[in-house]
């Protein structure tokens, strides 16, 4: 069975003024597109071609097939970072994720601080994370297509600072464009759904 583009879980223009449907088109329309049709022709009539998803990234991870792993790392942190977001989202945290947010970095505006930094500091292409490494909470950030996973940690959110996800909107401004994606579009529900399950 191929791997297919999943379908974002809204509307194209749902997350503007903060992120428009050009980027929206153009990000997960084709960025994220390529990174499926390419998955699909590297492991066609591969052993690779019949299982899952995160499977093929921890085989290729450990293989060091660097094809592989860099497109099917990219369709699972494109697909993770989509849901991530919401219409009419962003804001302080509820929930359980807020109680342990507080505790581990002291405040939500500590978190802010330190997801902005991770995001801002990651040089070139790649990801700002918070994860659950060791039962603990922390911002991290990988290079390119890594994906904590292969780091053994479980990721609760993501921010994508390829310069494709915020060029069309933000140009240069990344620094922006974390503030914007924290203050106005992080889906606080779907992070919470993550801690539940890890």
């Amino acid at each position: 069975m191929p791997f297919e583009l999943p379908a974002l879980p809204y509307d194209r223009s749902a997350l503007e003024p903060h992120m428009s449907a050009q980027t929206l088109d153009f990000h997960h329309g084709k960025h994220h597109q390529t990174y499926v049709t390419n998955l699909n022709n590297l492991t066609k009539d591969t052993p690779m071609a019949g299982i899952g998803l995160e499977e093929v990234i921890m085989q290729s991870w450990a293989d060091k097939n660097t094809g592989v792993f860099n497109n099917a790392a990219q369709v699972w942190n494109h697909t993770f970072f989509w849901a991530g977001m919401r219409p009419g989202g962003g804001g302080a945290p509820t929930g359980a994720i807020k109680d342990r947010i507080d505790a581990a970095f002291g405040s939500y505006d500590a978190f802010k601080d330190a997801f902005k930094q991770a995001g801002a500091t990651q040089f070139g292409s790649g990801w700002a994370w918070l994860v659950l490494e060791g039962g603990e909470l922390k911002v991290t950030k990988t290079p390119n297509a890594e994906t904590p996973m292969v780091n053994g940690q479980t990721a609760l959110l993501t921010c994508d600072v390829w310069e494709h996800a915020y060029y069309l909107d933000f140009q240069n401004r990344r620094p922006d464009f974390l503030t914007t994606f924290l203050d106005n579009l992080v889906n606080w529900d779907f992070v919470n759904e993550n801690l539940a399950k890890a």
